[in-house]
C-alpha cells in the first residue's frame, strides 16, 4: 500500500486540514509533528520519503474521515525477471489503464514470456486491496511497468582463442492498482 499524493491533496482540500494540522494528528514517538508535516507536505508531491507505512495512512484516513483505500495505491514490485524489459514493456502497455480483472484473464491466455511474472504482480496488488476492503470489480491499473535490471554476463567460446560475451537481461516490474473513481450523476 503506498499513498497517492493528488487524492491525498483532494481530500485535504474536501476536509479543509492542513498539511500542519494532519501533521499533529499523525504525529508519534519518534516522529515528531514538524517531521510529520515535511512528511505529507513530501507525500503530497508524491516523493516517498520519508516511506509512508500502512499505519500512517490509516491514521491519516481517520483523520481526514475517509477510507484508506481512498487516498492509497495498490503496488506490488517483482524484481529480477529473466527477460529483457523491451519484451516485458510490451505486456505492460497492454495492460495500462485496463480494468484489473480483465488484464489478469489478458495475460492468463498470453503465450508470452513475461506474462506470468506480471500476472503475479498483478495478483499480489489485487490481493493488497482486497484486505483493504477495495472490491474486486472497481480496481483499475493506474501504473505499470517495467524497468531494467541488473545483467548477467557470459562468454561463449569461439575458434583461434576468442570469446564472445552473451548479456542476459533482467528487469524489475511494476504494477499499481487504485479504486475506480465513480462519478455522480
Amino acid at each position: 500500500m503506498k499513498i497517492s499524493g493528488s487524492k491525498l491533496s483532494k481530500a485535504m482540500a474536501g476536509a479543509g486540514i492542513t498539511a500542519d494540522q494532519l501533521g499533529t494528528a499523525l504525529a508519534e514517538r519518534g516522529f515528531s509533528a514538524d517531521q510529520a508535516s515535511s512528511a505529507i507536505r513530501n507525500w503530497m508531491r508524491n516523493n516517498d520519503h520519508p516511506r509512508c507505512r500502512a499505519a500512517h495512512i490509516v491514521k491519516m484516513a481517520q483523520s481526514l474521515d475517509a477510507a484508506p483505500k481512498d487516498i492509497s495505491v495498490f503496488t506490488s514490485m517483482i524484481k529480477g525477471h529473466r527477460g529483457s524489459p523491451r519484451k516485458a514493456r510490451l505486456l505492460a502497455d497492454l495492460i495500462r489503464g485496463k480494468n484489473a480483472l480483465e488484464a489478469s484473464n489478458l495475460l492468463a491466455f498470453n503465450s508470452k514470456r513475461a506474462a506470468i511474472n506480471i500476472r503475479k504482480a498483478l495478483v499480489a496488488a489485487m490481493a493488497d486491496a482486497a484486505q483493504a476492503e477495495v472490491d474486486r470489480s472497481d480496481l483499475v491499473i493506474c501504473e505499470s511497468r517495467v524497468d531494467e535490471g541488473t545483467r548477467i554476463k557470459r562468454f561463449q567460446p569461439k575458434d583461434r582463442g576468442r570469446a564472445h560475451p552473451i548479456i542476459k537481461c533482467l528487469s524489475h516490474i511494476v504494477i499499481s492498482v487504485e479504486e475506480r473513481v465513480r462519478r455522480k450523476g
